[in-house]
């Protein structure tokens, strides 16, 4: 769980640095590797919740 946890920390610190370069100065290859990230994000949150369900069940 620790490694998922910071396998999310680590996409989400991407995805947020790469969302202000595109929202602060119209970059379009940081919004092309925000969208990337958030894909990314959002399999590691499935993931999370997965596993958090089945921990929670022990």
């Amino acid at each position: 769980m620790e490694a998922l946890l910071s396998k999310i920390q680590t996409a989400f610190t991407a995805f947020s640095t790469d969302a202000a370069l595109q929202c602060e100065k119209a970059n379009k290859a940081a919004g092309t590797r925000a969208r990337k990230a958030s894909l990314e994000l959002e399999k590691l949150m499935k993931e999370f919740r997965k596993t958090s369900l089945e921990a929670s069940k022990k």
